[in-house]
């Protein structure tokens, strides 16, 4: 196969195929991914972070911390992170780009990687006691993992991008997970 690197459309991406198809109708082409599409998936991916990081490790853990264990709270926001996530299976769905059923089986894989996504963002959270290495990493994650690494067959999509987004994230949590084992047994 010949494969070919290239910053991918912003039609053709997950977060920016709703901001392109609700707020840029008429202002994009369907082949967007100079120098512009980097400034505006830069932009969206910031303001996209800050507020995902702000209300599911920033509010929920903390607020859920106040009465519960915080690995309890991180669970239950980490769930909360992933239901949020099942919205683009069912855009998909409605939008008649998937069947019910890989809508279904879609929405289930989003739900466990976000959820594992959640988890790591939830312990950086507590190991640095700010969110700051959380949202730097969801925000590599998402702007160049998620809208910007592509790789493109000759049918022009990207088949293994769920399993690189999987790969590097079950790296990065076994990473951040044995840090907070560290910490932790170091009474840090």
């Amino acid at each position: 196969m010949d494969w070919n690197w290239r910053f991918y459309s912003a039609r053709q991406s997950c977060i920016f195929r709703t901001v392109y198809q609700q707020f840029f109708v008429n202002r994009f082409s369907n082949k967007e991914y100079g120098f512009r599409f980097f400034l505006l998936c830069v932009l969206f991916n910031v303001i996209n972070v800050w507020m995902e990081e702000g209300v599911f490790r920033g509010l929920f853990i903390k607020t859920l911390s106040e009465t519960k264990p915080f690995m309890k709270a991180n669970y239950i926001a980490a769930f909360l992170f992933g239901v949020w996530h099942i919205v683009m299976p069912i855009r998909s769905y409605i939008n008649g780009e998937m069947s019910f059923a890989a809508m279904l089986l879609m929405g289930i894989g989003y739900m466990i990687l976000a959820g594992i996504m959640g988890i790591k963002w939830g312990l950086l959270y507590y190991i640095t006691g700010n969110l700051w290495a959380g949202l730097g990493d969801h925000l590599f994650n998402n702007t160049v993992a998620t809208n910007m690494l592509h790789v493109v067959s000759l049918k022009g999509t990207d088949e293994l991008q769920i399993v690189r987004i999987m790969a590097a994230q079950i790296i990065s949590f076994v990473f951040v997970l044995m840090v907070y084992y560290y910490k932790n047994r170091n009474g840090n």
